[in-house]
């Protein structure tokens, strides 16, 4: 990167570090079950719920106790079950429509991060009927306040019920891009263990490693506070400790609290200490190929951590420590190691390969371009890097056999 560029990005960045404390940040307050939520709903004086959601939550049933406690309690609500993953641009005009011809007040996001950012996103289009999506991207463009905005986790990974962000694909473009602003965090976030005990251990696996991305992302970045450095390394002990667990015994209701936890306080972490190349890079690839966000981030977070080098040693050594790694004491680089070494480990545990088979090499400068506009200035990496030294990774990607080894 140009000398002049990096003195941007490392000077619009310090602002930011600087305004932390004057943000309105907030935390969701947490609700522990999806019984409580008509409480909930009655008590901020709503009584028509849009459920956002898609057709695999629907048809595995996860949706049924939150159907009859509605029903129950005797509050409407209106199901969109069309989300995808990589949420569109169409999905949120969809449920846009749904909202307002079913008289609805209240939106809950259910399932994984592309439904409560499919929710988010029809909440500001709520808020901003006037204004389209791709005028909202970026930062502090919502400004207006959503609806009320519960989120209910199917899957210990996204950290979107505690953030700020909304990622959504232009349906004609598929160019993937961040709306950010302090009105999409939900009031609510629902962590009840019980929706996610059905989940496939593959899922179960890249969704607990986005958690760890983000609290890495998060720990390792230049803007971190003493709030967010402790998320993210509760987070990192919380799903060392538990994910095999889950993994193995998708039935067990302790480990999958767990890691519901861990990617609450991952979410707080990086909703303001922002996260790094590893997502900037996954979102590009989730836009053009509709890869998964979870399993890029998983594939990807080795190779990141890597390139960064021995500017990371001694966070990634105190991450290794907090993971039972490495006692504390050990040396920087050897903990360092330690930790991405033990990434590699879990990836080859739960069969989460080091290439992404539908990456196409003359579509690398142009996804690049696009992991660069998203990184730059905004995530406070370790180390900057340009477009063209971001064309590394997609390239990693794409190497097979021992050349990775």
């Amino acid at each position: 990167m140009n000398p002049l560029k990096k003195c941007y990005c490392r000077t619009f960045q310090t602002v930011f570090k600087i305004a932390l404390p004057f943000l309105p940040y907030r935390t969701p307050e947490i609700v522990g079950s999806v019984k409580a939520l008509p409480e909930v709903i009655r008590k901020k004086k709503c009584s028509n719920v849009l459920i956002i959601t898609d057709a695999g939550i629907r048809k595995l049933g996860l949706l049924d106790r939150l159907e009859t406690a509605l029903t129950d309690n005797e509050l409407l609500y209106t199901i969109y079950d069309k989300t995808v993953a990589n949420p569109t641009t169409d999905n949120v005009a969809e449920a846009m429509e749904l909202y307002l011809t079913n008289g609805c007040d209240c939106i809950i996001g259910f399932g994984g991060g592309s439904s409560m950012d499919c929710a988010k996103a029809v909440g500001a289009r709520i808020a901003r009927p006037h204004t389209p999506l791709s005028k909202m991207k970026g930062i502090l463009k919502v400004r207006k306040k959503l609806p009320l905005l519960i989120a209910i986790p199917t899957t210990a990974g996204t950290g979107s019920e505690t953030t700020l962000a909304a990622v959504i694909t232009d349906a004609r473009t598929r160019h993937k891009y961040a709306i950010n602003d302090f009105p999409l965090i939900p009031r609510y976030a629902v962590l009840d263990p019980k929706v996610t005990l059905s989940l496939p251990p593959f899922i179960t696996a890249t969704t607990g490693m986005d958690a760890l991305t983000h609290a890495v992302e998060a720990y390792i970045g230049n803007s971190t506070t003493c709030g967010t450095r402790k998320n993210a390394l509760m987070a990192v002990k919380l799903i060392f400790e538990n994910i095999d667990t889950a993994y193995t015994d998708g039935t067990n209701v302790e480990a999958r609290r767990n890691m519901l936890h861990a990617a609450y306080y991952a979410g707080c972490a990086f909703t303001k200490s922002y996260v790094g190349y590893v997502h900037a890079v996954a979102h590009s690839l989730g836009g053009e190929y509709n890869v998964p966000h979870g399993l890029a981030n998983a594939v990807l977070l080795p190779f990141v951590l890597e390139s960064y080098g021995p500017s990371i040693h001694k966070k990634l050594c105190r991450l290794a420590a907090e993971a039972g790694l490495c006692e504390k004491g050990t040396p920087e680089a050897e903990g360092a190691q330690l930790f991405i070494d033990a990434i590699r480990e879990m990836k080859h545990r739960f069969g989460i390969g080091d290439t992404i088979d539908a990456i196409r090499e003359e579509d690398i400068p142009k996804l690049a371009h696009y992991a660069d506009k998203e990184a730059n200035p905004l995530y406070p990496v370790p180390v900057l890097m340009n477009a063209a030294e971001l064309e590394q990774f997609y390239v990693k990607l794409m190497t097979k056999g021992e050349e990775q080894a």
